[in-house]
Order: structure tokens, then C-alpha cells, then sequence
């Protein structure tokens, strides 16, 4: 997106992707209104709608239905063109910032993968793996947007302050329809034994897939995701007189950490390599976004002699000012609201968000702050 971004004001750019090919496993899906917007002048947003769901009332709940908080983001429909959460597997986005990318000057390099960065004065050095022969990309700046395990951030030695949740997360992707029994496209069931977060996504197309999400043991691979295991946990959801087709099956560790600093001379983090958090809230990919195209508004502007260089340290103040006081306080506060034990808080936060989602303007308020784009306001007050 950075890329993408960039290579429309008309500023040489070459993307290094380790991999062969786009990724295409289970990861993001949910698209805030803000998101939609960002991506929009690029022509990004309007393809996605050819082939995503709109999602305009999400809920949290309990397991037994006894409370049911729905909120409705038509209520946003004066503060955003797209008052909905879009849900379109992140395989189907990066096909399409490809494509988009490839009508540019843009140079992207698959099988690249980068394994040094230096600085020298005014250029930067960047060290790749290029099909296994090793080779120097010369450039003004350098962006590591390459994930959590970001090879650009250990070589300039910035410290990942956070912690790693203790178990694992569980994604299944199911055929049968989950809103019969009245779950709202997206959905996140409190429960102090096991938690799910659910959601419909569209696959190859209609009628579309079922994901849902639980917190698993910190065990190996193949007994998390040993079929009958896998069936015991949507049973235990949703019981079935027969099994259920599991299309897709992944799991993951959950990280919430922030770097220490998101710039180091020449050389910027954004995304993954920057911020990484759990899922619950659908920050991750939409965080990560919003710090692509903020940062390329402003390297524009320095590239083309419009600002100083100090530009790009607001750039690093505000999105990390927003990880740590947005992306990172709501998802763990969304986890922890979800695996609360105790049945007397979890009976009085439910009942507050009731209230909450009975109430129009308390829910726009709400859903301000957890659509992102209370958020992006306050990032652009930060200086």
C-alpha cells in the first residue's frame, strides 16, 4: 500500500518480497469505514466492493444469547461514505494493489529477500537474497513494512516492547451458516472457558465461508488442528447432528507489542514490523494501512523538497501514538472483556454494552472509536 502510494506522486520505488509469489494464507479480512476511504483515490476500494461483504451491524454476545449487544454502523453514515465493515480475504486485496502497482513505475521484486540495512549519509543501503544470490539495493529512504518478524527492524536494533499471549489462536473456516441461529455476519462471543470471534467471508463467492476463531492451548500444530479436535470445538459452539466441512484450518501466536521508535535516519517501520496486536477488533491490517498511506503522504512531501525531514518524525509520533492509545489499549481490552472469568463483571460489562447499542448516540460514539476513525482524528492533532 506504501508502495502504491508512493509511486503515484511519481517517486522511484522498489519493493523487495521474500516470498515467490502473494501470500495466500488464512489472515485479515475486516475492513473498517476509514480503511475504505484511504484506499479509495486509488482505485483499490472500489474493486474490493465488487466482491467483499458489507457488514453494517456487528454484535458481541454471550454464548447462551442470554446478551446481545448489535451495533449498527449506518449510524456513521454522516461521518463516512462507508458506514459498513468490509470482509474480503487479504489474499483478494494484495491481487489487487498488485495489479494496480504493475500500471505504475514501480518496481517490485519477488524472491528478494532483504537480509542487511545500512546508512550512509544521505542514501541507504539494503542487503537482499535475490534467488539465492546476494545483492545491495541503493535508495534515499528505506521502509521495513515486512511483518512482525521484520528483518529491517532487528538490523537497525529498535526494540519490540510487549509481551506474547500464552495460548494460541485456532481459525476454522466452515460451510454452514452461522446466521440461522442469528449471529450477525461478524460476531464475538464472550465466554470465560472459550471465547469465538466469528465472521463471514466470501471465499470464491456465494454463499460465502464462515471463520471462526478460539483460543487454543499452547499445543503442537497437529494435535490443535487434528480433525477431530477441530469438529469438537465447532460442536461445542454450535451442536450438529452431522459433521461439519472445514474448508480451511490455520493456527497462529498472538503478540501485542509497539517499537520503541518507528523511525531510525533513513530508514521507517509501518504495519506488522511496527505494531502487531490480537485480532480481536480487526485493528492489525487496518493500523498498518492507515501508518502506509500517512507515511507516504508525508515522504512525498520530503522527497519533492516540500518539508523538512522532521516531517517524518511526526509521521512516527502520531501512528505510534495511536498504537499504543488506540490499537493496542482496545485489543486487549476487547480480549479481556471476551475471557472474563469472573460471571458477575462479565454479566455487568454485557449489560453495559446493551445499554450502550440501545442507545444511538452512545453507539456512534462508540462505534467512532472502534471503527478507527476516532483514531485517525486524533492522529492528525498530534504534532
Amino acid at each position: 500500500m506504501c508502495a502504491l502510494a508512493l509511486a503515484h506522486q511519481g517517486i522511484p520505488v522498489v519493493v523487495c518480497e521474500s516470498g515467490r509469489a502473494l501470500a495466500r494464507d488464512l489472515r485479515a479480512g475486516t475492513f473498517h469505514p476509514p480503511t475504505l476511504e484511504l484506499m479509495a483515490p486509488y482505485g483499490i476500494t472500489e474493486r474490493m466492493l465488487e466482491v467483499g461483504i458489507r457488514v453494517r451491524h456487528w454484535q458481541i454476545r454471550d454464548r447462551r444469547g442470554e446478551f446481545v449487544a448489535q451495533f449498527d454502523l449506518g449510524l456513521l453514515a454522516e461521518d463516512t461514505p462507508y458506514p459498513y465493515r468490509l470482509h474480503l480475504e487479504q489474499h483478494r486485496l494484495t491481487p489487487i494493489q498488485l495489479d494496480l502497482m504493475r500500471r505504475t513505475e514501480a518496481d517490485v521484486r519477488f524472491d528478494h529477500a532483504v537480509t542487511g540495512v545500512e546508512q550512509r549519509g544521505d542514501r541507504a543501503l539494503v542487503h537482499v537474497e535475490a534467488a539465492g544470490e546476494p545483492d545491495t539495493i541503493e535508495a534515499s529512504w528505506v521502509i521495513g513494512a515486512d511483518g512482525g518478524r521484520s528483518s529491517v527492524r532487528k538490523a537497525l536494533g529498535i526494540e519490540f516492547e510487549g509481551f506474547t499471549w500464552p495460548e494460541q489462536f485456532l481459525v476454522a473456516s466452515t460451510t454452514h451458516d452461522f446466521a440461522r441461529y442469528g449471529f450477525a455476519l461478524n460476531a464475538y462471543i464472550a465466554d470465560p472457558v472459550e471465547w469465538i470471534a466469528l465472521f463471514k467471508m466470501p471465499n470464491s463467492g456465494p454463499p460465502g465461508l464462515w471463520r471462526a476463531v478460539f483460543p487454543v492451548p499452547d499445543q503442537a500444530e497437529d494435535i490443535v488442528l487434528a480433525p477431530d479436535n477441530v469438529e469438537d470445538k465447532l460442536q461445542r459452539f454450535v451442536a450438529r447432528s452431522v459433521p461439519y466441512e472445514v474448508r480451511y484450518k490455520s493456527t497462529y501466536r498472538v503478540h501485542q507489542r509497539v517499537c520503541k521508535a518507528f523511525r531510525s535516519g533513513r530508514a521507517l517501520l509501518a504495519g506488522d514490523a511496527a505494531h502487531i496486536n490480537n485480532p480481536i477488533g480487526a485493528f492489525g491490517l487496518n493500523s498498518g494501512i492507515h501508518d502506509a498511506i500517512s507515511l507516504a503522504e508525508k515522504l512525498g512531501k520530503v522527497c519533492r523538497g516540500e518539508a523538512d525531514e522532521s516531517l517524518l518524525d511526526v509521521y512516527a509520533r502520531q501512528r505510534r501514538t495511536v498504537a499504543i492509545e488506540q490499537v493496542d489499549k482496545m485489543s486487549i481490552r476487547n480480549k479481556r472483556m471476551l475471557e472474563e472469568h469472573d460471571p458477575n463483571v462479565q454479566r455487568e460489562r454485557l449489560t453495559e454494552l446493551v445499554a450502550i447499542a440501545s442507545n444511538p448516540e452512545r453507539a456512534r460514539r462508540h462505534m467512532l472509536e472502534t471503527s478507527m476513525i476516532a483514531s485517525l482524528r486524533q492522529a492528525a492533532q498530534t504534532q
